[in-house]
Order: C-alpha cells, then structure tokens, then sequence
C-alpha cells in the first residue's frame, strides 16, 4: 500500500499522542524520572506539530475541494466474513473535533504544568492527558464504529484513572469505580450495535458511507448506540456519575466534562445521523432524553454546592440541548454548539478557583449577598412546587437511587458471583492436596498417639 504525504499527515496527527504516551511511560517503568520543565515541553510539541499538521490537512481540503483525507492499513485480523478494518478518515464531520481535542488538550497541558506543581502525581497525569488525547482522537478520526470503540475505551479508562488520581483517598477511588461500572453496562449499547451491524451487513465501517439495514435494523443499531451516547454523555437516567467526577484535578475535569469526553456521545450520534432521520422512534429518543436531561441539569445545577459540580450541571444542560438539536436533525448547528460550549465551558472549568475569589471579593466589596439569578424563573412556580423541586434538585433527581438498583449493585453482585465461579476452580486442586495430606498424616499420628 502506497501512502501520499496527507494520509501520513494523518496518521502522524492521530498517532503522535500515542507514541509518546508509549514511550514515556516505558522510559518510566525502567526507572527515569523525567522533570517537570521535560514533560510540559514534550507536552508543549507533541500538540503544536500535530495542530499544525492538522491545519495542512485542512488547508489541502479546503483547496482542492476534496471531501476528505482517508488512510486504510488493512484488517487487524478477520475471519471469514468478519473483519476489523484499520481505517482513519478527516471529514467535515471529524475535522472540528480532531481540532478541538487538540487544542484544548494542549492549553490544559500548559496550564496543568502550573496547576500541578510539584504535585507527587505531576508524570501520571501527563501520560493520562496523553493517552486521552490519543484515544479522541482515534475515535474522531476512525472510519469504522470497531475503529471508534477501540479509542471509546482509551477516554473511557483514563476517565476513571483521573477521576481516581488523588488515590490516597477513598473516596476520589470509589467513584471512580462507580463511574467505571456505569461506563460498562452503557458501553454494551455500542459493542452489541457494532455486532449487529456486522451481522446485518457483513461491515461496520462508514468511511465509503453507512451501512445498508433494512427494516427495523437501523431502529435497533440507533437505539443500541443511543444508550452508550448517553452513558458517556450522563444523559439522564445515568447523570448521577457525572457530580463524582469532579473528584479529579480541576483540568482533568475541564477537559473530560466540559469539552471533549461528555461530547463524545453527541459525536456518535452525528455519525449515525443518517440513519436517526430513518427511525422516528429512536429521533424522538434522542429529543426526549435530551430534553429531560437540560431540565434535570438547570434545577439540580441551581442547588449545587460547590462551583465544580454546578459548571458539570450546566455542561450536562447544554450537551442535553445538543441531543435535541441532533434528533431534530440540525446537524451542523449541533457541532457548531458543541465547539462554542465546550471552549467556553472549558475556560469556566480552568478560572473556577479565581471566580470564586473574585466572588468573594465582591461581595466583601457590597457588605451583603449578591442577588441571585434566575429569581424570576421561580416565581412562576408556586411556593409548594418550588419547595418540592428545591428537595429533589438536593437529591439529584434521585438518579443516584436508581443507578445503585438497576445498575451499580447488580455489577457488583455479577462481579462476586464470577469471582466465586474463578475461585471454585483455582481451590480445588488446593483443596485435594490438603486432603490427601490429611489422609496420608493421620495414620501416622494415631500411631504415634
């Protein structure tokens, strides 16, 4: 296979986060501890050259007219009529988000060079900034939905690791735990639709467009997707995660749940949007979860306490609206949306600590409080509606309840049980020989006795 100079482009843009990722961490394990001036620095390059490579890519499309860059490196592995193929695909579609993941996951490497100063866990966080980077972009970039899962793991997984980074805690582990188990049982929705689609059609790549389902397929692939979406992008019933993410480091949660990970869902859905405006039931789906969830996110958001998850609840609301826009099929007003939200919302998450300051000091400045906003939303409700919101907003909704019946406990009960299966089989030949050597010490002792 012959590779031209722009499918090398990007594939150097997607795999550069990878790489370095990669070697860092091996440079690590064999014992060199790299400073915190070296880390920012390769930080520093690692997303200018790819940025830059990117914009060529850009430049070329936009010159030529040409609808997109795309580079094949095989199969992976096939059998039969299965195969996983190695596609990675610039379009219209994918361009906004490569450049996006790169822009913002350079500014949070700059600022967190700063923000973790000295910080015991200053490398980990690195090598996890890089490794999320790598997985966006594999999932942007790739031109099969089995491509796209393989980089959906890599940012669900360092998900989880940031929001356990502060592991001497309990608590930042256990959510973490909690958040994995939630990304599991949404993540079935994308890996039994991938399957379907296989077995529909014999493929799951969209890179020469999507595949061909007939009848109720595309409701059943939509509806399938739709749940992992929704997993990742906290949509309600399973928002209840989103709050216990904050445990991470302020950028981390800048990055995930301002900007790229919580809309990661919505780019999953703009993939399959042409099959969404051939099913209305799961359109109508996507508009109703979409609009239960930037209900919950404006009631529960305005009883927060703290300014880290408040700023998670408006995320929540917007990437809510994001999902009516893409049921509605406004396709290019939902992407514009989610780089205008996700840049701001990002810059909130980042000067958090100084608008709480400068809050303080304002207020100082006044002698009092300050007036709330939105005060005249709530007069329009009356007052026992008001109090009855105001105590649901505290409880979350009660998701949290729900996701411990129907999802966390369950996992965990799934979990002990496989856990019991493994040791049966593991302590059985452990088992035979304490009893053979019962049997071969017992004669000796009645003898002896």
């Amino acid at each position: 296979m012959t590779v031209d100079f722009w499918q090398a482009t990007l594939t150097f843009v997607v795999l550069t986060p990878g790489v370095v990722f990669g070697v860092l961490a091996l440079l690590w394990l064999l014992g060199w501890a790299p400073t915190e001036r070296v880390v920012s620095r390769i930080t520093a390059l690692t997303f200018s050259v790819s940025i830059f490579g990117l914009a060529l890519i850009v430049g070329r499309l936009g010159y030529t007219g040409a609808a997109s860059v795309a580079v094949t490196f095989g199969n992976w592995f096939a059998v039969h009529d299965y195969h996983f193929p190695l596609v990675l695909m610039a379009d219209r579609l994918s361009i906004p988000f490569l450049g996006l993941t790169l822009v913002l996951s350079g500014l949070i490497g700059q600022f967190s060079a700063t923000y973790l100063h000295r910080e015991r866990g200053f490398l980990r966080f690195f090598l996890l900034l890089h490794l999320f980077a790598f997985g966006s972009l594999l999932a942007f970039a790739a031109g099969s939905f089995d491509l796209l899962a393989g980089g959906w793991e890599m940012v669900g997984i360092t998900s989880v690791l940031l929001i356990a980074f502060f592991q001497q805690r309990p608590a930042p582990v256990e959510n973490g735990l909690r958040v994995f188990a939630v990304y599991r049982a949404c993540d079935i929705g994308l890996l039994v639709g991938v399957f379907a689609m296989h077995h529909w059609t014999g493929t799951a790549s969209f890179a020469a467009g999507l595949p061909e389902l007939t009848g109720m397929q595309p409701v059943i692939v939509c509806l399938l997707l739709l749940l992992a979406a929704s997993g990742k992008a906290a949509q309600v019933p399973f928002s209840g995660w989103l709050p216990r993410a904050m445990e991470g480091p302020t950028p981390s949660s800048a990055i995930f749940y301002g900007a790229i990970s919580i809309h990661a869902g919505a780019y999953l859905l703009l993939r399959v949007q042409p099959m969404l405006t051939h099913s209305r039931l799961a359109s109508a789906l996507v508009i109703g979860i979409g609009v239960a969830t930037a209900i919950h996110g404006s009631i529960v958001g305005r009883a927060s306490a703290d300014a880290k998850t408040s700023l998670a609840y408006a995320s929540l609301t917007q990437v809510g609206v994001v999902f009516v826009e893409i049921g509605m099929g406004w396709k290019w007003i939902a992407v514009a949306h989610i780089l205008g939200h996700a840049t701001v919302r990002t810059l909130q998450f980042l000067r958090a600590p100084s608008m709480l300051h400068d809050y303080h000091k304002m207020r100082s400045a006044i002698g009092g409080e300050l007036a709330p906003s939105g005060k005249h939303l709530e007069d329009l409700f009356p007052e026992p509606l008001q109090l009855w919101l105001y105590r649901c907003a505290l409880d979350r909704g009660h998701l949290d309840t729900i996701l411990d019946d129907f999802v966390i406990h369950p996992l965990e009960w799934l979990s002990r049980l496989f856990a019991r299966v493994d040791n049966l089989g593991s302590d059985q030949p452990a088992n035979r020989r304490e009893r053979m050597t019962l049997s071969v010490r017992s004669p000796a002792g009645q003898g002896g006795g």
